[in-house]
């Protein structure tokens, strides 16, 4: 890249601030954390400073297994703003935390063919961008097939 030009801009990066600092640096580590109210007990995402069920302050931090199945997704095939352009196509999607809460994200390492709603996930971790880059130190939380229940495409063997 010429020192004259500037990056172009990136729509795919979060503002990290005070209150979202522990979900970044977590995913960072390839721990993806949620909310959960200590009045209710409902959990949540994305994360917010009360509970969306019952309003309260009472919530803190907790470290989610990692588990999700698939509830809908589309194909995206064209994206103009940066980065989406050089990834389609790709498939963004809703997901559901085996803690309860939805959560959109993206499903990577998974044949289109293959998504079925309901599937098992598992949650794994992109890097937003290279040493030097803008958004060095982020990391987005994406999904893909759970390793041990995907379904083998072959037949069973007789017995």
């Amino acid at each position: 890249m010429r020192t004259d030009q500037r990056a172009a801009p990136r729509f795919d990066l979060p503002e990290v601030d005070a209150f979202t600092r522990p979900y970044w640096d977590a995913a960072a580590e390839g721990r993806l954390l949620i909310r959960r109210c200590g009045a209710c007990g409902a959990a949540h995402h994305y994360p917010r400073e009360f509970c969306p069920r019952c309003w309260s302050e009472d919530v803190t931090w907790e470290r989610a297994s990692g588990r999700a199945t698939l509830y809908t997704w589309s194909v995206v095939h064209r994206n103009d703003l940066p980065p989406f352009g050089s990834r389609v196509p790709y498939v963004a999607a809703v997901v559901d935390l085996a803690e309860g809460p939805r959560m959109m994200t993206e499903i990577v390492d998974c044949e289109e063919g293959a998504l079925r709603i309901g599937m098992p996930l598992e949650v794994t971790f992109r890097d937003a961008g290279e040493a030097g880059e803008a958004g060095e130190g982020v990391s987005f939380a994406v999904f893909r097939a759970a390793a041990s229940r995907v379904p083998s495409s072959r037949p069973a063997a007789p017995e």
